[in-house]
């Protein structure tokens, strides 16, 4: 067994086919199969069903595929000990980010990274929680911009910063005539939610404690989407801090702040706990720091580096 081989099966799983696989890996097709089912052989098990159409990997294939993906990564990450500190600076960074996090970061950090790091290629991802965190373990993404605390002790989280919610009100609804809205009394009968898989639905239920029926009809994907409905529809719903520079005048009249005490998320950039490349982390806290107000950042960010 050796590292060709594995960044072969690697590559046959991406491209579930063996000429695209050879292609990818700057090699004839023959010389990838044959290697494959050298590594087969050697591990006295079947790791592709070459019936199937694609082809994709068998049960004991799959795992064996995950590990030699994280042997990959780990070999990269060997390799970036030994770099030179200005080669440290440089390299690619694949970053996934939350749905309720994306619209606010991703269209300003890319201009910040180009600015601030112009030598890092930044690719991002707009995934769901479970999405990022198993590709954060298979090493298919090198950090993420998550809601935390994860309790994942796999992962490393670095606070960036604390937001708070606020709630956009219909006109037609009894809470409109409030100037603040206790958090922990919001009736949940009018409210439209994200739908399953996003982890601002799960925090908004959490701090809506009230006992009345969950009866919204639709659940929604974006929060653009969750106002939109408002405003057509009727009821409440629950957004970001960061959102509301981007409501309209008319829509600025709608919200209503949210107290006792104030529900706040924090959002972290988190990394595998092996991750080395401390100055590509600090690359990106920088530009995460450059578009967040100073008010909501981390204390601990504002004054110190990050250490690995």
């Amino acid at each position: 067994m050796n590292i060709q081989q594995l960044e072969y099966i690697v590559a046959l799983d991406k491209h579930r086919h063996f000429q695209r696989a050879a292609e990818a890996c700057g090699v004839s097709q023959p010389t990838l199969s044959a290697l494959v089912q050298k590594l087969e052989e050697e591990l006295d098990l079947i790791l592709f069903d070459r019936k199937s159409h694609p082809i994709c990997p068998t049960d004991s294939g799959r795992t064996v595929i995950d590990q030699a993906r994280v042997i990959l990564y780990n070999i990269a990450q060997l390799k970036e000990l030994t770099r030179s500190e200005k080669e440290m600076e440089s390299g690619t960074v694949r970053i996934g980010v939350i749905p309720t996090v994306a619209p606010y970061i991703l269209p300003r950090l890319f201009k910040q990274m180009q600015r601030m790091s112009p030598q890092i290629e930044l690719r991002a991802f707009e995934l769901r929680t479970a999405v990022i965190i198993e590709q954060l373990r298979k090493a298919e993404l090198d950090m993420a911009i998550l809601a935390t605390p994860l309790e994942q002790p796999d992962f490393l989280e670095i606070p960036l910063y604390y937001e708070k919610f606020a709630a956009y009100v219909s006109p037609t609804e009894e809470l409109y005539g409030e100037r603040e809205i206790v958090a922990n009394e919001m009736p949940t009968e009018h409210l439209w939610v994200l739908k399953e898989g996003h982890c601002m639905r799960n925090q908004v239920f959490n701090f809506c404690q009230t006992q009345s029926a969950y009866s919204t009809t639709y659940e929604a994907g974006s929060i653009d989407t969750l106002i939109k409905i408002v405003d057509e529809n009727g009821g409440y719903t629950v957004i970001p801090e960061l959102h509301l520079p981007l409501l309209h005048e008319k829509q600025q009249q709608h919200v209503r702040y949210l107290s006792a005490p104030t529900p706040v998320r924090e959002i972290s950039l988190v990394i595998r706990q092996d991750y080395v490349r401390e100055r590509l982390v600090n690359a990106v806290a920088d530009a995460v720091k450059a578009i967040i107000p100073d008010e909501m950042l981390d204390a601990r960010l504002k004054k110190f580096a990050i250490r690995l």
